[in-house]
């Protein structure tokens, strides 16, 4: 038991049970872990960092916690612990934090900024009235807040999530009828709107103050953004619920689902919200409020502006910028946010890495010649086309075959049951993809038709079913899906492990939505990282947007100068973000047929060849903040610098096996993989100790094998102080070390197995020696003239 341990179980717990935190329902949650912990890729390996982690954790009720203790060691001070415990308390937006070595206890209070020492901890009722008291609360409904979350549906919300329920219904209890809250993509908005919806319920709060279950409004601009949470999340709230599609709507249910086109007033119809009274409902939520509902010209704002009375509470995954400038002013600034950043950083959501690639005709160009005729025919205008052109303008076949090769061959080269979806510019380039896919994958697509299919709003049920079996992690197809618009936002596929862009996106809110379709964590199911393939120049466009959670270092455009790219200078001189978006749902309605009479919009060249010219790979920092170009040998250098100051320095600590582990984990925590190293170098037969060496200290490289023969060469001395039979085994162990690696070399394990194994059981080989002591001192010996100078 550690020293701290004992503070905890000698002192802290019994005078936390005194001050009447055991008794129901005040509780105290033991290392209470609140983050899953970083997920580090290294190479083609993920492993997670620890999660953070308080050592108590008070709850006023089970729905409330309250304060954090952090106990040091019974030797240090009684404050040692009070900035840890001061971080964890404004992480989890808490207003006590204390410190305690089991003597003394040191309180911080957030509500006024007061640090002071006590002689025993407050009491529940004590730390509960000064909340109350600092919230602004009236006592009637301050206990409101204490309305028990529905936990039977799921897991309890998590930490950010709770914080982003409890402000959203102080908010409301105060009287606040417009409110917005940022949480990034994948961290479960929907789940948020779900306990606030049930707490509010259950409280029976209305806006007006008359007892009974308030009238809830769900709205989105997508079916699927509508029936997954109606049909999925809400499901608690059985008969309560109901969708506005058709027909009569009754007034007597509590929660209506709806999407704006269904409500909408047109040349058609009149609004069918106005089959509702203005103040009918008490609560109106906006999922995806970014998405032009709150802007002053949109049909949408009608909808709002009818149920003015109710409270409005919109939620998003995209921070302030001059593309939602409306949301922001209608709902005000957010009442909680969460980043995609501090999502990654927790482990929730997962890391990624970038792989730009180029195509010959996106890097220089492409221009018709005199007598090419698309397809239908027709002269192709004289201009040179670039990458915003392509697939707008001009469809170029040789272009999204030498993508679907590319795609096809990353598979093959990484796992070809990786569910990826292809983000193209509109259906007819998702219809062109997935022939070209198909043709590619053909021996998978004969046992299974659907490794490859398209989804967009053609297909209609069809494309939903699709959707579902590719969601799902039990249905191992579909596996490559090509779309346009239909999946940039909303649908949760924690399955997706490569997000591939095939279409030019200057948006940063549907650039969010559509890298969001990766960042979901599925350990189950093998996701913890995702990869970006941009066939467009985009993604590294769009990452180096300092309001994408960080400001990557801009390296994309040096190296496409030296290779004659112009991406950059043609994406300045497109379509505004606004125009951008309004061409690309023209694009996803639009259904010209193939004739003579009513021709595409776009030109069609099926000739010419187009080719791979470059590739490059981004991948996130261990620090979360910058997007670096990955060369690896460079990278993992000065990693190794960063963690010993010379050759010498890394062989003194190499020697000793618990110092080697260190090393090597150290650099796996910050992204480097000896082995993927070994094999980016081409040296599989080098020790990990001459790889690092050579990377961080240009040290010339040598193989295990080399290393084994001079020992034997040199060393003789050392190998005939033994008995013949000693002799043996250690000469075994240098030959599985060449063979194998220096895991070969581990005590008591490589005496287990073959050709070791052969001179007797681990009592017979240390017997050989004439003790462990003298064994292990002999294996020791060995790997400290494996690596002397």
């Amino acid at each position: 038991m550690s020293n701290e341990d004992l503070t905890c179980r000698t002192y802290v717990v019994p005078q936390l049970h005194t001050a009447g935190w055991q008794r129901a329902p005040h509780s105290i949650v033991e290392q209470y872990t609140f983050t899953d912990g970083r997920i580090i890729v290294a190479g083609s390996t993920a492993r997670r960092k620890d999660g953070k982690r308080a050592d108590y954790l008070l709850r006023y009720t089970t729905d409330a916690p309250i304060a954090v203790v952090e106990a040091k060691a019974e030797y240090k001070r009684p404050g040692d612990g009070l900035q840890q415990a001061k971080d964890y308390a404004a992480i989890l937006d808490l207003k006590f934090a204390y410190a305690t070595n089991g003597h003394g206890i040191v309180e911080f209070d957030f509500l006024t900024g007061v640090e002071r020492e006590l002689d025993v901890f407050p009491t529940p009722a004590e730390l509960w009235a000064r909340l109350q008291t600092g919230s602004g609360l009236a006592p009637e409904l301050a206990q409101k807040l204490l309305t028990p979350a529905e936990r039977l549906s799921g897991r309890p919300p998590r930490y950010y999530q709770e914080i982003a329920i409890t402000r959203v219904i102080t908010a409301i209890l105060k009287g606040q009828d417009r409110l917005l809250l940022t949480l990034a993509t994948g961290t479960g908005k929907t789940v948020v709107a779900f306990q606030i919806c049930w707490k509010l319920w259950q409280m029976r709060w209305t806006r007006t103050g008359e007892y009974r279950r308030p009238k809830i409004l769900f709205l989105a601009d997508r079916a699927v953004l509508v029936d997954d949470p109606k049909d999925k999340t809400f499901a608690p709230f059985g008969e309560a619920r109901i969708k506005i599609e058709g027909g009569d709507v009754p007034l007597s249910r509590d929660l209506y689902f709806a999407t704006y086109q269904a409500l909408a007033e047109d040349e058609r119809r009149t609004g069918r919200y106005r089959a509702f009274p203005p103040e009918f409902f008490d609560l109106v939520i906006i999922d995806e409020c970014h998405r032009g509902s709150a802007s002053d010209e949109s049909n949408w704002r009608e909808i709002l502006a009818y149920f003015q009375p109710a409270v409005h509470l919109g939620m998003t995954a995209t921070p302030k910028r001059d593309d939602n400038v409306d949301t922001y002013s209608y709902f005000g600034e957010p009442l909680y946010t969460y980043s995609l950043r501090q999502g990654i950083e927790d482990g929730f959501l997962a890391p990624y890495r970038v792989q730009r690639v180029l195509t010959s005709a996106d890097a220089l160009g492409w221009r018709p010649s005199a007598d090419d005729l698309d397809r239908y025919g027709r002269a192709i205008p004289d201009s040179e086309y670039h990458t915003p052109n392509f697939e707008r303008q001009v469809a170029l076949r040789a272009r999204t075959e030498a993508i679907a090769r590319h795609l096809t061959d990353y598979l093959k080269a990484t796992d070809r049951f990786a569910k990826t979806i292809v983000f193209c510019v509109d259906q007819d380039h998702a219809l062109e993809m997935r022939r070209a896919l198909t043709t590619l994958n053909a021996d998978l697509v004969q046992r299974q038709p659907n490794y490859v299919v398209r989804i967009t709003s053609d297909e209609g049920d069809i494309g939903r079913g699709l959707l579902d079996d590719f969601k799902d992690v039990d249905e191992p197809t579909p596996v490559i899906v090509t779309t346009s618009q239909l999946l940039t936002t909303g649908v949760d596929i924690p399955t997706c492990k490569n997000v591939v862009l095939a279409r030019v996106i200057t948006a940063m809110t549907e650039f969010k939505q559509i890298i969001g379709r990766g960042t979901r964590v599925r350990e189950d199911y093998g996701k913890l990282s995702f990869t970006i393939l941009d066939y467009t120049g985009s993604a590294t466009q769009l990452f180096a947007d300092p309001a994408f959670d960080g400001e990557p270092v801009r390296v994309l455009q040096q190296t496409i100068d030296d290779m004659g790219e112009t991406v950059a200078e043609e994406l300045e001189t497109e379509a505004s973000e606004a125009e951008q978006a309004q061409q690309d749902v023209l694009a996803e309605r639009r259904d010209v047929p193939y004739e003579v009479a009513a021709l595409p919009r776009k030109f069609y060249f099926d000739g010419g060849q187009v080719e791979i010219l470059a590739q490059l790979v981004y991948e996130l920092d261990i620090d979360g903040t910058q997007l670096r170009v990955v060369s690896l040998t460079e990278y993992a250098g000065g990693r190794v610098r960063a963690l010993v100051t010379s050759a010498e320095d890394l062989r003194e600590q190499w020697v000793d096996p618990t110092r080697r582990a260190a090393i090597i984990r150290g650099l796996e925590e910050r992204g480097v993989s000896v082995a993927d190293l070994a094999s980016a170098l081409g040296q599989l037969e080098a020790d990990p100790f001459d790889l690092l060496c050579h990377v961080a200290f240009h040290a010339s490289l040598r193989t295990r094998r080399e290393r084994a023969d001079r020992v034997r060469r040199e060393r003789s001395d050392l190998l005939s102080q033994y008995s013949a039979q000693a002799r043996a085994v250690l000469d075994d162990l240098l030959e599985k070390y060449a063979t194998h690696g220096m895991e070969q070399l581990s005590i008591p394990d490589a005496l287990k197995v073959p050709p070791i194994s052969r001179h007797g059981n681990i009592r017979e080989i240390i017997g050989i020696f004439g003790s462990a002591e003298q064994l292990r001192a002999a294996v020791d010996e060995l790997q400290r003239q494996l690596y002397a100078a």
